[in-house]
């Protein structure tokens, strides 16, 4: 049997959205149909998937490979599908919490300038490469390195940091914040993709208890809600705006440094030009 691209398709919307329902609502078909799918693409290939119960789906070991080199082909099918067209070709720049925050909307401005025949798409992608391991991003903007070395990454600049906190917080009013207050209150950390860890603070003066979320909008929600606080990169601060919420700047944090990364195994064309634009918004 033959992998097709609806098998692909359903995969990763099965994963994406948590539940064939709502994979059958994303890609406009039915909840059987993404079952059938999913399971002839089972069969093709030999092997399950997925883990399914009457709560939830989890990929087994063999759907994460499975799943890495399905968005890897749909990218590469929908790149022919717009070049095919006339669009010209498309970078795709993928980031997990933040793009270049106030510098945004200068650099793809700038971009049609310098790429006139390139499309620009910035992605956010909650994965430590920021979908370069994935096969989804060509560049990613990372504010950590990595743990692994199917990437190389050249550093770009660096930002300030700056404390979320909920609006009625009794640090709320003023105007910076020491690391050495932030420590009286839980801090919520996102161990896979966020740029804060507990090291941050002097070993005897870390807050006593961190709270675990999964990506920025859980984070955004934790904050606001009061069970936390949370430090971050200057782009974040401009990024995410929630009523309820305030970034206080960190005035003793040291500042937090940000790469530009790509895929060792398949380097984008033109990374000397996308470095140097990239690098003068922080010159």
């Amino acid at each position: 049997m033959d992998v097709e691209l609806r098998h692909l398709r359903s995969l990763v919307a099965v994963v994406e959205t948590g539940s064939f329902t709502d994979a059958g609502i994303e890609l406009g078909i039915s909840q059987a149909a993404v079952s059938r799918n999913v399971a002839a693409l089972e069969r093709a290939l030999g092997v399950r998937l997925l883990h399914r119960t009457t709560r939830s789906v989890e990929p087994t070991t063999a759907g994460e490979r499975a799943i890495r080199k399905a968005r890897r082909a749909l990218s590469i099918v929908a790149e022919l599908q717009r070049e095919a067209a006339g669009s010209g070709g498309t970078v795709s720049i993928g980031y997990p919490w933040s793009a270049l925050g106030r510098h945004t909307q200068e650099f793809q401005r700038r971009w049609e300038v310098v790429f006139p025949h390139s499309e620009l798409r910035l992605v956010r992608t909650n994965s430590p490469t920021s979908g370069l391991v994935e096969g989804t991003s060509d560049f990613a903007i990372l504010r950590r390195v990595p743990d692994t070395a199917a990437v190389d990454l050249v550093l770009i600049g660096h930002e300030r940091r700056y404390c979320a906190m909920a609006s009625d917080d009794p640090l709320a009013g003023k105007r910076t914040v020491s690391l050495a207050q932030l420590a009286d209150k839980p801090v919520a950390l996102d161990l896979r993709t966020g740029s804060t860890r507990l090291e941050l603070w002097p070993e005897e003066r870390r807050p006593g208890k961190s709270i675990s979320i999964e990506d920025v909008d859980d984070w955004l929600t934790v904050i606001s809600t009061g069970a936390a606080r949370g430090v971050t990169a200057e782009s974040t601060a401009y990024q995410y705006r929630r009523p309820g919420l305030v970034y206080r700047l960190v005035r003793d944090a040291p500042p937090l440094p940000v790469y530009v990364a790509w895929s060792k195994a398949d380097p984008p064309p033109a990374r000397k030009d996308v470095i140097e634009l990239l690098a003068s918004f922080y010159a």
